[in-house]
């Protein structure tokens, strides 16, 4: 069948939190797929960008709304469990949830930037004064929304990249340098070589497009600041390497 559209899983994706336990992201995929009867093919398919599964780019936008929402909580990295409002809705038994329906809340409009939504209200403890209210232009309204949605999307972000699998992170890093420009192409510039859990090198750049000198790296991630135990373990896989 097709994929539907990430409004379409709103509504199913709130009743799976609705038992009020949390529950992983990767859960919610699982039970969204059965639940839509997503085929193999379609559990397969990718974005255009083929960065990401298509259904799980639509499931994951309709977690953000909700929970820009109010409808849904993040408890921890990847988890997930309904707020008193989400429960609330699903008393109320809607025939779906979308973004028209989402508009009624505060939360989401500021999300949204709509224009419908007071300035006052763009972004916690950030509440303009009436008079300056009204000095503000329209790009300086736009501005301050613009400012806040991105704020907002750097945080889903991070909450991304927190969330994802110590593989996927290693590779990110390679594609992050071959982006600054260190390296060539992807093919011949960026070489992820670590395996998960291990103090080894986990990839290895040119320095240049030439290739004259290499770059080896180790991507983790850390909460604070790097202590001289990893440094260590990295300059010994550095010494085994040149041993070799």
């Amino acid at each position: 069948m097709t994929i539907p559209d990430y409004q379409s899983f709103m509504l199913p994706f709130l009743k799976i939190l609705g038992d009020r336990n949390e529950h992983t992201l990767q859960e919610i995929y699982i039970k969204l797929a059965d639940y839509f009867k997503l085929t193999e093919s379609d559990r397969k398919e990718y974005l255009p960008s083929g960065k990401q599964l298509k259904y799980k780019n639509r499931i994951g936008w309709a977690r953000t709304y909700l929970k820009k929402s109010g409808l849904l909580d993040q408890v921890g990295r990847g988890i997930f469990t309904i707020t008193e409002r989400g429960l609330n809705v699903l008393n109320e038994n809607p025939e779906k949830i979308d973004v028209k329906f989402l508009e009624q809340f505060n939360e989401f409009l500021k999300f949204q930037g709509n224009k419908n939504s007071n300035t006052d209200q763009i972004g916690e403890n950030k509440k303009l004064p009436s008079n300056l209210e009204l000095d503000l232009s329209p790009e300086e309204i736009l501005d301050t929304s613009y400012r806040e949605i991105r704020r907002d999307l750097m945080d889903e972000l991070l909450h991304t990249v927190k969330s994802c699998s110590p593989e996927f992170f290693e590779k990110l890093v390679v594609d992050l340098l071959i982006a600054m420009g260190y390296g060539g192409t992807h093919a011949d510039a960026g070489q992820a070589i670590g395996k998960s859990g291990d103090d080894g090198i986990d990839g290895i750049i040119k320095e240049d497009k030439l290739g004259l000198d290499v770059i080896y790296i180790q991507a983790k991630r850390w909460e604070g600041s790097v202590g001289r135990p990893a440094v260590q373990a990295f300059a010994g896989s550095l010494e085994r390497i040149f041993r070799t």
